[in-house]
């Protein structure tokens, strides 16, 4: 006879398990990490995988010059979330990860760490200092994101510094050549005076910057006969400019031919202007009195001259269909050595193509007036001499959407100097490119048009850079006659020179050396050579990786299955990528091309150290864990630009819990199954069980779809509800009854451990590509009998069942309504204080019609799922306060307090307490569980 209240504790079933509830992640997740490493588990994930489908994710190179920080951690663990699905999905998906090593931002970086400890370096040092800078940064960056848990090849990843890469970027070049791509030209490019170098426009961002806004005059002094004689007034060309030190190279003024321009008569002359400007730039001239004493078509007025304002020089009249009517006076000031546009017209009509201004940004002797002056600093004096001459007709301070270096974020400038280009046009590039675009999925959908915008108006590419760290451009000049000296024969030459010593043999050898025997001038015939001193872009670099790296002998394909970035490689990487694909290939390199946004704070703002807002990934994984990183990646659609908050994170850690708690629970309560023995058949499961394994079939088949369309925040949020709402606010809570009261081997408690056996095991294979951490942890604590692999990550991806129970699962989800409104009935009592726990109350129902028949047949199981001592069915109407009535008046509720004694050992009212014999104290079905132990 069982006589201690106290001793009932110890007959229920109640859970047992190591998987603590309080994660640690920042102190446990390293110790996985270094089982995975000790298990050598990525090898073991490949081998696993080989023979299956292939599918590629390229990755893109980040740059060796820092720690990661919350972009790039974001985009690695996007690339791993996928990686990861289709390697559990059934796919041989290895990921090589690479690293942009050469460029401008390392160069600086160890330039001004030499200025500090040692002065000036040659080039090969310089070099060797590059490299070592580099590698420890990669080195860094491959620490940081393994802690990540992003899967990988990481002891044997693409570097752009590798000998054998940088051979391909010569074999591209030389491809390139030969096909008629290259060319050389003085041209205009975006030049940064601090770092002394041409830029591409994958390299300029914009930004705002202060500037002068200038409206000068341009005496006519030829051409105009009739007015000029008629009124004998000077007549000018009124332009405005907001760069007044390009004004000492111009040599026109640009029309439009269509545009109607007005002459306007003043006491002091007569200005010439466009009618078709949106904002009238009248008011901001300081005319005084006009009228309007002619008009004329731009192309009326071309071939007048006028004179340069400070310069003795003339300034003719030409037309060009880019002078827009948006801000101006339809006079465009022209300088074809400061800007594309201008130099296309200047080339059209011949005019002298002038720069003086020098690497550093400061003006040559050709500008007398202002020798040496930075060309910014310069504008001041510009202004103050178109005053003093009486040309300047307004000025004010403006702030306008101005180019900037990305690397050192200093305004740049336009100027015309030698360059290497690739001509985007040759071979109807630019189209294939387009039309290629056309043929590959982008998602979101809208980046589509995005690079289309770009490729459309995007110019030739500049591909020299004027620096040391990068792959030279194996091109050398004539001592005699400066001709280049270039061909198939040299490139081919040099490129079995990388091939077997490296591309740094261009730096240590001499320059016979470097060419074929016998190369002569075709010129003039010399054979005295100098090697260029320009490198290649790196974007060239990185745009060949595609060509470098997907290859068979690194068990890689090409084009790759995806590209994924962020959206500002709609014209850096992605359009590299494909020009040069198109370019060698004929085919662009990927199949889809996915994007994402940028980091931002919660206020909107962009992330910068200026503003205090950066929340670096180190600074997560020591508070969170990776994990809660992880989830947080999931948590945000990545279309948008993304969220990054302290705020955010919290809340994000929050739904972590409820998961782990989740996962937790199931594992708690499987301590004592044998998955071999104890496992019931569907067809003799409890109905309420049935019914979770088709919710979570549901679960399931949400998430597989959503990773399948990379819409991972679907997938957050699907999991968040199925955790919080369908196990956690019903079925495990149910459960606890069964699971904790009934005998150890009871078919019901059986039942429910067969269920959620099944959900606990599918949801961590579910979950594993999200948060691998955790799933590898409550994985390892699985019963013996659920792991049939060493590892969470060496299996699949569960399906979807097939069968289906269309009749039960209707039923049910309309007892999940009735559900819900005795729990809204419940809530009440117990804010009223009558019951504190909902097993203190007793339901009442009367129903009718459909509603009764569906409670009739639910009749013995509604206790329990309402989580009640027990549930009533009146024949009466239910009258008097606190009842509800829903489904049109078909269902009547109402709650009191139980009657009878609570059970000290399932908590639920009776009135039949004590009347099991040889049991004192306990309910009736207690009692016989107790006595039968």
């Amino acid at each position: 006879m069982v006589e201690k209240k106290n001793d009932f504790g110890q007959t229920l079933n109640l859970p047992r398990t190591s998987f603590p509830m309080r994660a640690n992640l920042p102190v446990n997740e390293p110790k996985l990490l270094k089982k995975w490493e000790d298990m050598d588990l990525y090898n073991k994930i490949e081998e696993k995988s080989r023979g299956r489908p292939l599918y590629v994710l390229h990755d893109g190179p980040p740059y060796a010059n820092g720690h990661i920080h919350a972009g790039t951690a974001l985009n690695k663990v996007l690339k791993d979330i996928v990686v990861k699905y289709k390697t559990m999905s059934g796919f041989y998906a290895p990921y090589l990860p690479g690293w942009d090593c050469h460029g401008l931002p390392i160069e600086l970086k160890v330039s001004q760490e030499i200025e500090k400890k040692e002065g000036g370096l040659t080039t090969v040092e310089i070099r060797e200092a590059c490299r070592k800078f580099a590698m420890k940064y990669v080195e860094i960056q491959r620490d940081e994101f393994r802690r990540l848990a992003v899967f990988g090849r990481w002891n044997t990843p693409y570097l752009t510094m590798n000998p054998k890469y940088e051979e391909t970027v010569i074999e591209v070049f030389r491809d390139l050549f030969n096909k008629g791509y290259i060319y050389r030209q003085f041209r205009p490019v975006y030049w940064c005076y601090s770092c002394e170098t041409a830029l591409a426009e994958a390299e300029v961002e914009y930004s705002d910057k202060e500037a002068y806004s200038i409206f000068v005059t341009f005496k006519v002094v030829r051409g105009l006969e009739d007015i000029r004689e008629r009124y004998k007034l000077p007549v000018y060309f009124v332009i405005w400019t907001t760069t007044p030190w390009t004004l000492p190279a111009n040599v026109a003024i640009a029309l439009n031919p269509g545009f109607k321009y007005v002459a306007l008569k003043t006491e002091r002359g007569i200005y010439i202007l466009s009618m078709n400007m949106i904002e009238d730039p009248i008011p901001k001239m300081n005319l005084g009195e006009y009228e309007e004493v002619a008009t004329f078509s731009g192309k009326e007025l071309e071939g007048v001259v006028t004179e340069h304002p400070f310069i003795e020089r003339e300034s003719i009249v030409v037309l060009a269909d880019y002078v827009s009517s948006e801000a101006g006076t339809g006079c465009v000031h022209t300088a074809p050595g400061h800007g594309h546009d201008d130099f296309i017209t200047g080339k059209k009509y011949e005019l002298p193509i002038l720069t003086p201004v020098d690497d550093k940004g400061r003006f040559t002797e050709e500008v007398e007036l202002f020798k040496g002056r930075f060309v910014f600093d310069a504008d001041k004096d510009i202004i103050d001499l178109l005053k003093e001459r009486g040309a300047l007709l307004g000025a004010e301070r403006i702030s306008h959407s101005y180019p900037h270096c990305w690397r050192c974020k200093k305004p740049i400038i336009f100027r015309a100097t030698e360059q290497w280009f690739v001509a985007v046009d040759n071979n109807r590039l630019r189209e294939r490119a387009l039309k290629a675009v056309k043929e590959t999925e982008w998602i979101p959908k809208w980046s589509q048009a995005r690079i289309v915008g770009m490729l459309n108006v995007r110019p030739d590419w500049c591909i020299s850079r004027q620096r040391n760290w990068g792959v030279p451009i194996p091109i050398f000049y004539c001592d005699e006659c400066n001709e280049p000296i270039v061909s198939d024969e040299t490139l081919k030459f040099f490129q079995n020179l990388v091939r077997e010593k490296g591309v740094e043999v261009w730096y240590l050898e001499e320059t016979d050396s470097l060419l074929p025997p016998g190369t002569k001038c075709p010129k003039c015939g010399s054979k005295r050579f100098s090697k260029g001193n320009d490198i290649l872009d790196v974007w060239f670099e990185s745009g060949s990786s595609h060509l470098a790296v997907l290859k068979p002998e690194n068990g890689l394909q090409w084009p790759s299955d995806l590209y994924l970035e962020g959206s500002d490689q709609h014209r850096g990487w992605f359009q590299i990528s494909l020009l040069i694909a198109m370019a060698t290939r004929g085919a662009p390199p990927f199949s889809t091309v996915l994007t994402h946004g940028f980091m931002i704070d919660e206020n909107g703002r962009a992330m910068h150290k200026s503003l205090g807002n950066v929340i670096s990934p180190n600074e997560i994984t020591d508070k969170y864990g990776a994990d809660v990183l992880r989830l947080w990646v999931t948590s945000e659609d990545y279309r948008n630009d993304i969220v990054l908050s302290f705020n955010l994170l919290d809340q994000v850690a929050e739904v972590y819990r409820r998961i782990r708690n989740t996962i937790r629970f199931m594992l708690g309560n499987l301590y004592d199954f044998d998955a071999t023995k104890h496992s019931v058949s569907l067809e003799d499961m409890e109905e309420m069980d049935i019914y979770a394994l088709m919710k979570f079939n549901e679960l399931k088949k949400k998430v597989l779809s959503y990773y399948e369309l990379m819409e991972f925040h679907k997938i957050f949020h699907s999991v968040h509800y199925f955790c919080a709402e369908d196990m956690s606010a019903f079925y495990l809570d149910v459960l606890k009854d069964r699971l904790y009261i009934e005998k150890p081997d009871s078919p019901r408690r059986r039942s429910a451990q067969t269920a959620i056996s099944k959900i606990l095991k599918e949801f961590l294979l579910l979950m594993a590509p999200i948060i691998p951490f955790t799933t590898e942890e409550a994985y390892q604590n699985l019963p013996d009998t659920m792991r049939d692999v060493e590892s969470v990550h060496l299996g699949d991806l569960p399906t979807i069942d097939e069968w289906e129970r269309p009749e039960l699962y209707s039923r049910w989800e309309k007892l999940m309504e009735v559900r819900g409104e005795v729990n809204k009935a419940l809530e009440d009592l117990r804010k009223s204080g009558d019951i504190g726990h909902s097993l203190d109350a007793e339901v009442v129902l009367y129903s009718e019609g459909e509603v009764r028949e569906l409670l009739n047949r639910a009749k013995q199981i509604l206790p329990e799922l309402f989580i009640v001592s027990s549930v009533v069915f009146s024949e009466e109407r239910l009258e008097g306060e606190g009842v509800s009535v829903v489904f049109d008046g078909d269902l009547m509720i109402k709650v009191r307090k139980a009657e009878g004694e609570k059970c000290p050992r399932c908590w639920h009212y009776s009135k039949e307490i004590g009347m099991v014999r040889d049991v004192k104290g306990l309910c009736p079905r207690c009692g016989i569980i107790i006595s039968d132990k």
